[in-house]
């Protein structure tokens, strides 16, 4: 099923890109594929891999947990560098007992001019694929299903 999605992900890349007017060019190289994996209330790449082990049953839970730590938690954060390209975000969601989702967007008001993608229906052991281009600026990504802190994304040229 993985595959399948990974395929009709960049399939619906490449027509994308095809029908914004670079029909004849070359196509860029594959996005390339950045792996995250959310557990309860958090996303694991961000917070070094640890995983905290809190246990949660809803969104309700994490929204207690992040009032006494997302603040901790961001200024401790690695921060995502990468260049501008195209990418695909690989959320997975690990013993989470509901819904969980993925929303990348710029930072403050630049919010407004810098790409963005979200959705949701990652469920229990799956994934899901968010093919989006780049640009260079600071963003913000999370998981409003599973409230996580806001992790801190930078692109370069």
């Amino acid at each position: 099923m993985k595959t399948f999605l990974t395929s009709v992900s960049y399939t619906f890349y490449l027509l994308m890109t095809v029908s914004m007017g670079v029909a004849g060019q070359a196509l860029a190289a594959e996005p390339i594929v950045i792996e995250l994996t959310q557990t309860g209330c958090q996303f694991l790449k961000p917070e070094h891999g640890e995983d905290h082990g809190f246990e949660t049953r809803s969104a309700a839970d994490c929204k207690r947990l992040n009032a006494n730590t997302s603040e901790q938690r961001q200024a401790d954060a690695k921060v995502l560098e990468l260049k501008a390209g195209d990418y695909i975000f690989r959320v997975s969601n690990r013993n989470v007992p509901y819904e969980l989702g993925f929303w990348l967007r710029g930072a403050g008001l630049k919010r407004l001019t810098l790409p963005s993608v979200s959705g949701g229906g990652i469920h229990t052991g799956g994934s899901r694929d968010y093919v989006i281009s780049l640009k260079p600026g600071e963003y913000l990504y999370s998981c409003p299903l599973n409230p996580t802190p806001d992790y801190k994304l930078v692109v370069s040229q």
